[in-house]
Order: structure tokens, then C-alpha cells, then sequence
């Protein structure tokens, strides 16, 4: 006797931040075992036919209960959550423009890249090396926006690092042109101490730090496009590589 079975419809939703799944299944059915089989027949036992209905119920549990747990270990992959990560800062201003909402929102994106960093030791990567040009900060002190902001760092930023050295170099351009360098000092595989040594005031005027500042800075994401650090006052910073060749005056 033929007949047309339909499996369960599974409905996958996805939850919360981090894209829990949740499976839902409808048990309706197009035919039962009654309809496609016929009636039982006298010396049917109710036991087999009970133990085999466990059997294909538990076959097809098996079955379905891979794919959320596959699909959920595989999340986004790092370059959309890059993508996404680039378009959510893109108007804001470096950060200048970002209300607590827009912050949250680039915090809650950077950790989730954070937590695919596949880089366990930046420190000793040659990807570390170079001039990388600053997206994102909440950092008030870089970004300055209770002055007007055409008395704002208004071109680039950059930081460049060079591991080998243990150097590291901030760089305004237009329209002060300010600049300071730094020691590194390892506290563990991504985590370094930094002590400035000199301020170039308008990219002409040196001037040897008082040894009041310094500081904590940790790498926290890396990889050839992207580097995302925080400090130990709470800072986010995003950068992108823009020179790999770049080396830092020791």
C-alpha cells in the first residue's frame, strides 16, 4: 500500500548574541503506522512493534540533533564578523561620534572576534610589525570630543609596533603632527607594560618624559589585516595594517 511520509518540520531560530540555536520540531505527520501499514494483525506483538518505534525515533533524533551543535560551534566565520565590524565604526568618527549604544554595539563585535583569535602569542608574531593606522578607540584622550572638532586630531592616526625591538611609536597627523615613543616591557605572550620615553610636539619639539607616563597595553585580536587591543583603563582600540615594513626609531 503506498503512502507519502512527511519527517517532522524542523524550525531552527536563532537567539541571544552569540546565535544560540533552538530546534523545534512539529510531529504532524501525512500517514501513521496505522494508515501506511494497515491494521495489526492478531498475532502482532505490542512489544516488538513498540521497540522498534523507539528504535527509529531515537535514529532520527540522532540524526537532526547534529546539525544544531555543527552550526552552532561554526558561528560567523572572522571575515564577516571583520565586515561587520568595519561597517559598524565606518561612521563613526574613530569613535568621536559614538553614542553608548553605537559603543556597545562595536564592543560586543570585537569580542566575538577576540574570542577567534587564533594568534595565542602576539608578541612573538612577525603580524605585530609594522604601522597600523587607527579605526576605533573609546580612548577620551585620543579622541577629544568635548573640543570642537575642527580641534581635533582630524588626519590619521597610527601606531606602529615592532616586536623584535620591543619599540612602539603613536603618530597624529594634520593638523598637530604629534608623536611619542615607547619601550615595551613583556608582562606575558600578549600583555606588555609601555613606558614612553620622548614627545615630538608638532613633529619638530622633542621632549624626555617626565616617567609619568606609561601604561598597560593587550593584544587581545591579530591577524594580516586587523588588530584589536585594550588597555588597562578599560580602552578599546582597533587598528588596520596599513605599512608592514615600517620600523620604529630605536
Amino acid at each position: 500500500m503506498a503512502c507519502a511520509y512527511s519527517a517532522p518540520a524542523l524550525h531552527l531560530s536563532l537567539s541571544g548574541s552569540h546565535g544560540n540555536l533552538q530546534l523545534f520540531s512539529s510531529s504532524s505527520s501525512s500517514c501513521s503506522y496505522l494508515a501506511c501499514h494497515g491494521p495489526l494483525s492478531s498475532n502482532a506483538n505490542p512489544l516488538t512493534l513498540s521497540a522498534t518505534s523507539d528504535k527509529l525515533i531515537a535514529k532520527w533524533r540522532t540524526s537532526v540533533s547534529f546539525f544544531p551543535s555543527f552550526i552552532g560551534k561554526r558561528g560567523k566565520s572572522k571575515d564577516a564578523l571583520k565586515e561587520e565590524l568595519f561597517e559598524a565604526i565606518a561612521p563613526l568618527d574613530r569613535g568621536a561620534e559614538a553614542s553608548p549604544e553605537d559603543q556597545e554595539m562595536v564592543d560586543q563585535i570585537a569580542r566575538q572576534l577576540e574570542a577567534a583569535n587564533s594568534i595565542k602569542e602576539p608578541l612573538k608574531s612577525d603580524l605585530l610589525n609594522g604601522k597600523w593606522e587607527l579605526l576605533y578607540t573609546t580612548s577620551r584622550s585620543i579622541l577629544q570630543p568635548q573640543r570642537p572638532k575642527f580641534l581635533r586630531p582630524n588626519g590619521k592616526i597610527y601606531q606602529a609596533i615592532n616586536a623584535d625591538t620591543l619599540r612602539a611609536q603613536n603618530m597624529e597627523t594634520w593638523p598637530y603632527f604629534n608623536q611619542v615613543t615607547a619601550d615595551l616591557v613583556p608582562i606575558n605572550a600578549r600583555r606588555v607594560a609601555v613606558r614612553f620615553d620622548t614627545f615630538k610636539i608638532f613633529g619638530l619639539i622633542s621632549i624626555k618624559s617626565p616617567g609619568s607616563g606609561r601604561g598597560e597595553l593587550e593584544i587581545t585580536y591579530l591577524d594580516e589585516e586587523i588588530r584589536i587591543s585594550r588597555g588597562d583603563k578599560g580602552n578599546l582600540f582597533i587598528l588596520k595594517m596599513v605599512d608592514r615594513s615600517y620600523r620604529v626609531p630605536v
